[in-house]
């Protein structure tokens, strides 16, 4: 019996479409996190990037429950002192609508290397409209 080793080279990649529409922002970015790992295939290893292409559609329809959207924070650090700014959810999915579930979505990933070339794998868009029709991505249900 022989062990399989993954190699980089030999990892096959497809592309995989996302409808986030009104479906629970938690739910999506779990999914999409483990599409982009690779979690989903035999040859999962943690230290290769097996992972898909993931294109996610309708980003500005994720729905979150409860008093969320007022209530959730997002922070970050301008870099000079005393340079907090914190903004909610509502107001950042009014100013960048794939702002939200790109972060969600980049919190279940890996923080190194590995995880910035996953990250890369991932094309968010706002509406139902997305120029990879060509590469012929597979529909996932949620």
């Amino acid at each position: 019996m022989k062990t399989i080793t993954v190699n980089p080279k030999t990892v096959s990649r497809k592309w995989k479409l996302v409808d986030a529409a009104d479906k629970p922002m938690g739910r999506v970015a779990s999914e999409v996190a483990r599409l982009l790992m690779g979690k989903h295939k035999a040859i999962y290893s943690p230290n290769v990037d097996t992972g898909d292409f993931v294109v996610v559609i309708n980003a500005e329809k994720v729905a979150v429950s409860g008093n969320k959207a007022l209530q959730k924070q997002y922070f970050h650090h301008t870099g000079h002192i005393a340079g907090e700014r914190w903004i909610n959810f509502a107001d950042l999915l009014a100013k960048n609508p794939t702002a939200p579930l790109e972060a969600a979505i980049w919190g279940m990933l890996p923080h190194s290397a590995l995880g910035h070339k996953m990250i890369k794998k991932l094309k968010i868009f706002a509406g139902a409209e997305h120029p990879f029709a060509a590469q012929k991505p597979e529909v996932v249900e949620l």
